[in-house]
């Protein structure tokens, strides 16, 4: 393969106007569904979708299931899941039909054949009856490399010759001859590309059992659904002037318009510049959902990997990637895949959320994680938001949340404390402890009260007597003062804030708190 070579002359049945735009515009993401969805996957998914979307053409979802023995109902059902979780609605699909369907390759075999006899019709493929070890011989026989594969040797065979083979019982291969000339296109991401006439030599379409192999029913199925633009990895580019002849051949009879619009997006890498390989627990998207990563931050991250919304901004919702995205703007150069910058931007999507919305997500998440029950009661989820408002800022994954949050649904007997919080404890731990028990038994009332006179328990009431008592009083510097105080109240080093979370848990629970550690040091 070659770049930017001098520019060859469209083949005759290549469609040569302007590329389609606009309402016109039709993508398609045809994943295999082998194994859990992997972040590179979702990325092509993503950038179909943004350019879809961006043009107000159409997205078109299709399951390239034809594999026995690798595909999965299971797998393409995490698939369809995938899609909803990020959003990336589809205009035609499974479970959504359209006019071109069926959506499932599997379901489309009769529609394969029958394209396979136009093709044999039309004098466009061939059989060919060599083995692999015959084509083998003949390059060894030649002085060539011997894994150099197939000679095209069987191109010319006379009908004699193939009847001859035929009688030996063989069972021939359809192959699509090649043209005898370089295959040049223009490709959104890369730009010019070449093929060198001789470089790809003839290849299968069909198997000796009848057999329509991906070869030929990807751009059939392409062409038959009016796909426009194919925008896909970059590990399928040497397959594309296979598809590009494929197209040729699909014009000729009538199946396909035109040869589609080819970009091919750059590898995601992970540590040590190795493709991100389904084996690496960060190309797992299931992992980082259920982490806690949001919808927005990842396709904030996912479309990171390649493109950027402009210098020196990183952070942007799935409508302004919809209205800036241009697939020509993707950087051809392989996109590493940060495990560090991908929370951190998860992080900003999770503090730009309204609060209700923030409780919201928040809720399934602590319901796996055991802090509430599957139903949950209209003081517990009241008692949630205010606690959410709390933690918000302070994580940069929903699963975060979850050690912040369940010190608020625990009584204060069953609360477990960290050993890293019980070992920062110092010796006047209980002078300390007791100090701020006897302050806060002088605050009337057990939680907040909206109006009235007399003292309130509120997180601004809280801090003014522990101040009093412990800074002024005990002469403590603040991290010392309420470093017990957080220890005994949530049981753990870190925290949501101190006075916040003593405002929330009532005054009895608070005192309760206080009074359990203290009997410990």
């Amino acid at each position: 393969m070659t770049t930017n070579p001098v520019p060859a002359a469209p083949h005759e049945s290549e469609q040569v106007d302007a590329e389609v735009t606009g309402s016109d515009v039709r993508v398609r993401f045809c994943p295999s569904p082998t194994g859990t969805p992997h972040v590179g996957m979702a990325r092509t998914a993503l950038f179909n979708w943004a350019f879809a979307r961006h043009h107000g053409g159409t997205f078109v979802f299709r399951l390239e299931d034809t594999d026995a023995a690798r595909d999965s109902t299971e797998s393409a059902d995490q698939l369809q899941e995938a899609m909803a979780w990020l959003g990336l609605d589809y205009d035609e699909g499974p479970g959504v039909g359209g006019p071109h369907g069926p959506y499932r390759q599997s379901e489309r075999r009769d529609v394969h054949d029958r394209v396979v006899g136009q093709l044999v019709d039309a004098g466009l493929v061939y059989e060919s009856f060599s083995t692999p070890e015959e084509v083998e011989a003949r390059h060894r026989a030649a002085g060539r490399d011997p894994k150099l594969g197939y000679d095209n040797h069987d191109r010319d065979l006379s009908a004699q010759q193939r009847d001859a083979l035929r009688a030996q019982g063989r069972e021939p291969v359809l192959r699509l001859r090649m043209p005898d000339e370089d295959i040049t296109f223009t490709d959104l991401v890369r730009g010019e590309v070449t093929f060198r006439a001789g470089s790809v030599p003839d290849f299968v379409v069909v198997r000796g059992n009848g057999q329509p192999l991906y070869t030929l029913v990807n751009p059939v199925d392409d062409a038959l659904m009016r796909i426009t633009h194919v925008i896909r990895g970059e590990d399928l580019l040497s397959s594309t002037p296979r598809q590009i002849a494929l197209y040729r051949a699909l014009v000729q009879i009538g199946v396909a318009e035109r040869v589609p619009t080819f970009g091919h997006l750059p590898l995601v890498l992970g540590e040590g510049s190795k493709k991100l390989s389904k084996r690496d627990p960060q190309s797992d998207l299931f992992r980082h959902r259920d982490r806690g990563f949001v919808r927005e931050g990842m396709i904030n991250y996912l479309a990171l990997l390649g493109w950027s919304i402009g210098p020196d901004r990183d952070v942007f919702t799935p409508d302004e990637l919809v209205a800036a995205f241009d697939v020509r703007d993707v950087n051809p150069n392989p996109a590493r895949w940060d495990q560090k910058k991908a929370e951190a931007i998860n992080a900003d999507h999770v503090r730009m959320l309204p609060l209700p919305e923030f409780t919201s997500r928040l809720l399934p998440v602590l319901r796996a994680a055991g802090v509430l029950g599957p139903q949950s009661g209209m003081g517990e989820l009241a008692r949630l938001e205010a606690v959410a408002e709390l933690v918000q800022t302070r994580v940069q994954v929903l699963s975060e949340a979850v050690p912040l949050v369940a010190p608020f649904y625990v009584r204060g007997e069953e609360l477990p404390i960290a050993d890293d919080a019980r070992a920062q404890l110092k010796d006047d731990a209980g002078t300390v402890l007791d100090a701020a028990a006897a302050a806060l038994e002088e605050i009337s009332g057990a939680y907040p009260k909206p109006l009235g006179g007399g003292v309130e328990w509120t997180a601004a009431r809280i801090e003014e007597v522990l101040r009093t008592a412990l800074v002024d009083g005990l002469g403590l510097k603040s991290r010392f003062a309420f470093g017990p105080l957080r220890t005994a109240v949530s049981g753990q080093r870190i925290s949501p804030p101190l006075f916040e979370s003593m405002e929330i848990l009532g005054k009895h629970e608070t005192l309760a708190r206080l009074r359990r550690l203290r009997a410990e040091v």
